[in-house]
Parts: C-alpha cells; sequence; structure tokens
C-alpha cells in the first residue's frame, strides 16, 4: 500500500509500467469536473472510474481484494477512511472471488486505517486487503484500475 498525495504521483513511475500514464492524467484533468464516468486510457489494462459514492460506517464497509489489478483511489470531494490488512491474514471470505468484477469480500476487518484527503491517494495491490468508503454523505471520487 501506498499513500500520498496527487501532486507527488510521479515519484511512483518506477513501481508499475502504467503508473505513468495514470499519474500524468490524474494531474492533467480537474477531477472534480470530471462526469460519472469510465475512461479507458490504455484499453482495459488501465481504466480511470469516476463515480460518486455514500460513505459508509466502518461496520458496514467489506473488506476486499483483487488479483489482477492495482486499485488507485483518490477521493476528491471529501475524506475517505479507508482500511488495510496484510491479504494473507484473510480468511473469512464471505463472497468468493469473482472473475468477471476481479473481487473478493470478506468479513475480516482492518488492521489500520487511514485517512485519505482529496486528492491524496492509496494504492492498493492484490496482497492489500482494503476497506475502502468509510465517510459521511455522498462524494465524488476516482478509481484508477491498473493491470498487474
Amino acid at each position: 500500500m501506498i499513500l500520498d498525495t496527487v501532486k507527488n504521483g510521479e515519484k511512483y513511475a518506477s513501481v508499475h509500467p502504467l503508473f505513468k500514464k495514470a499519474f500524468n492524467y490524474l494531474q492533467s484533468v480537474d477531477l472534480a469536473a470530471l462526469p460519472v464516468s469510465q475512461i479507458e486510457l490504455q484499453g482495459s489494462d488501465l481504466v480511470v472510474n469516476v463515480v460518486d459514492i455514500t460513505g459508509k460506517k466502518p461496520e458496514d464497509a467489506r473488506m476486499e481484494t483483487h488479483n489482477n489489478f492495482i486499485d488507485i483511489q483518490v477521493p476528491v470531494g471529501a475524506a475517505e477512511t479507508m482500511g488495510w490488512i496484510a491479504g494473507e491474514k484473510l480468511v473469512h471470505v464471505t463472497h468468493p472471488y469473482n472473475a468477471d468484477k476481479d473481487i473478493t469480500f470478506f468479513a475480516d476487518k482492518a488492521t489500520n486505517f487511514i485517512q485519505v484527503q482529496p486528492y491524496e491517494f492509496a494504492i492498493f495491490f492484490p496482497e492489500d486487503g482494503h476497506q475502502p468508503g468509510i465517510a459521511e454523505g455522498t462524494y465524488r471520487k476516482i478509481i484508477v484500475k491498473v493491470r498487474v
């Protein structure tokens, strides 16, 4: 897991071949003005999802992992708390792996919580269990999906 600000995104270009393109995009557009949409930057290998979500209480946020994609999650409209746990510690599967959506859900809860401010980002790799969406109200969020 990585936590930083969007303006520092270029520092992570060496982590994955598609990160440079992802952060160039995030830094070149007005994220708050983007319409709710799905934007393919490089086919299905690099996709930007612009969503409006309603925040959840910690007990209602679901723990998840992905096998084939890295998430770069950027709250835009409000701060969001995101939980984290090492994927190897997840044991209580509630929804088995869905290959079409590349997601598994767990009943396990986070061991750490971070508050991600607007225009900061959290990167979650396949080995990172994450519990996003802990916030109040409805807000805009950018979720970049990067194929591993």
